[in-house]
Parts: C-alpha cells; sequence; structure tokens
C-alpha cells in the first residue's frame, strides 16, 4: 500500500491546514479528541481518496495492539487508532475503574508505530445525558462470553457503531484473542450494511504462550506463573484432537485438569468447543472447531482461544 499521495509526504498532510483548531500535531500522527473533528477528518480523507482503517482499542497498549496498527498500515492510506475505555461494556461489578491506563505511553507507542491518527473520545461525547439507543446483535452474543456477561455484547457493538460512523473506515483490525467479539461485530456490519472489510490477525502471545492483555498487568510473581494454565489446557485440547479425540466432553475433561494441575484455585467460567462461524457447540470435533475458555486466575478474569482441528 503507497501511504503517500500526490506529492505529499503523507496522507494527514492533506487535513492539517484545514483542521488546524482541537487537534494536536506530533510528526506524521495527530490527536483528536472531538468527535466533530473527527468526522470532519475522516470525510476529508475519504473525499480525497484515502483509504482508512481502524483499530479500535481501550488503550493500555501492548504489542498485540501494535501488531493490528502494523496489520492496518499494510492494507490502508491512513490508520486510525481508537483510545476509549468504554463503560457500556462493563457491568458494575466489573473493573471499570480499575482498568488500567496510560494515555501518555499509549500516544508515545502509537507514534513509533508510525501511526496517523490517535482519536480519544470523552465518554460525555459518546454516550451524552439524553443517550438512549443501543445495538444489539441477537443469536451470536447469547453464548461463550455473552452468557457469562450478559451486558458486554450490547455495549461493544453500540460503541463500535458509533466509531464506524464517526471514522468512516474501509477496514477494521480485530484480534483473534477476542475471537467472539470479533464475530459478532462482523455480523453486526453485514446486517446494517457498512461496506468495512474485516481483518481478524492472530493473537500475539508472551514467551511463555500466555495471550497478551491490558489486564496482564494484575498478574505478578506466582499467579503469572499459573496464568500458563490457559495456554496450556489449549495446547492439550489440539494436541488430543490431532491424535484423533474427537468428543467435546473428552476434551473438556482433560482441559479441566490441566487447569487445575496449574493453578489450584483457579476457577473456570467456561469451556467451550464450538462452530468457527455460528458459535454454536459442537457434537464432534470437525475441521475449523474453535476451543474457547475464561478462567479466573488469582481474581483476574482471563480469555482466550484457538482453532484445535
Amino acid at each position: 500500500m503507497n501511504r503517500s499521495t500526490n506529492g505529499l509526504n503523507h496522507p494527514i498532510d492533506l487535513i492539517l491546514a484545514c483542521y488546524p483548531d482541537d487537534t494536536a500535531y506530533l510528526p506524521t500522527m495527530q490527536i483528536i479528541r472531538s468527535i466533530r473533528k473527527m468526522q470532519q477528518v475522516s470525510r476529508r480523507l475519504a473525499a480525497d481518496g484515502q483509504t482508512i482503517g481502524l483499530v479500535p482499542t481501550m488503550g493500555f497498549l501492548h504489542r498485540g495492539h501494535l501488531s493490528l496498527i502494523k496489520r492496518a498500515q499494510k492494507n490502508a492510506d491512513c490508520v486510525i487508532t481508537t483510545i476509549f475505555v468504554n463503560p457500556t461494556q462493563f457491568a458494575p461489578h466489573e473493573d471499570l475503574d480499575k482498568y488500567p491506563r496510560d494515555e501518555k505511553g499509549d500516544i508515545r507507542k502509537i507514534r513509533e508505530a508510525k501511526g496517523d491518527i490517535v482519536f480519544i473520545p470523552k465518554a460525555d461525547e459518546i454516550y451524552p445525558d439524553d443517550f438512549q439507543t443501543y445495538v444489539t446483535v441477537e443469536k451470536l452474543t447469547g453464548t461463550l462470553e455473552g452468557k457469562s456477561r450478559p451486558t458486554h455484547f450490547r455495549g461493544v457493538t453500540t460503541v463500535v457503531a458509533k466509531l464506524f460512523n464517526i471514522t468512516r473506515p474501509d477496514l477494521a483490525v480485530f484480534g483473534m484473542k477476542d475471537f467472539q467479539q470479533a464475530c459478532v461485530l462482523k455480523q453486526m456490519t453485514r446486517d446494517l450494511g457498512w461496506p468495512i472489510r474485516f481483518i481478524i490477525a492472530p493473537t500475539v502471545r508472551e514467551k511463555d504462550g500466555l495471550a497478551m492483555s491490558s489486564r496482564n498487568k494484575y498478574l505478578s510473581g506466582e499467579a503469572r506463573k499459573e496464568a500458563r494454565c490457559l495456554i496450556y489446557a489449549l495446547r492439550t485440547a489440539r494436541e488430543m484432537a490431532n491424535s484423533g479425540v474427537t468428543v467435546p466432553k473428552k476434551i473438556i475433561t482433560e482441559m479441566r485438569a490441566v487447569i487445575k494441575a496449574t493453578c489450584p484455585s483457579a476457577r473456570i467460567d467456561y469451556i467451550a468447543l464450538t462452530d468457527t462461524t455460528t458459535l454454536k457447540p459442537v457434537s464432534k470435533v470437525v475441521r475449523g472447531t474453535v476451543c474457547s475458555l475464561a478462567v479466573h486466575v488469582h481474581g483476574v478474569r482471563l480469555i482466550d482461544n484457538m482453532k484445535i482441528a
């Protein structure tokens, strides 16, 4: 993808002079905080024929997020990374107030990754006092994370729908770690007729296999070591499937044993073997089966998944 145009050094050079107020400019990167300004910029980019890639995040960025930005850069002229800790996807008892934040660090990381635009909207702009419209996806949200966190996906789909309307992306990049979320958002996009291409990038892992997550910050010492129970269990499932075991119950039983052996205090929320597209439980492991799990490790809820066949 050629990321320069019309003799200018960078696609966003097109709009710097046009909309200088309410933006902070760093070399080859803009920081935009208002919805109106982001709409103006995205419309101008589209009018000038630039393809827009979107990477939605809740901040506290790690290498997994940065890999999504890199993937978007390969497929778009201008990449917008959003940072917004979305309150509507947290239940009252969940960790909204404690969710890790590092805006300055995030901006630095995006700049180092040669990001184009960082959109950091305010919560009261996304959800004004009289806000009363939500987007829901029905069937795909009734299982896995949706079953454990009944209000979660309504918040996710609503905020992403708003981000799509504000930024007008041609493509959006999500990570495989949040596989169900990507499936739900793809369904929403198809149902609402947005011409947005979805890219689901591979999960980025630590050296020991733990999936990168902002919540890993909560883990230290023995808890961090025992968090490997998720990847150990997933690898066990894949090995069993590769050896010819096709009965989900047998695989799940062995996965539970692996988790408890690695982290005796672990509380398993769910383990499921599902169809890649419908997310319905499979009666037999077949090609494309995805194994997903959520486990509380020393009070920290972690999720992961893997295609096992």
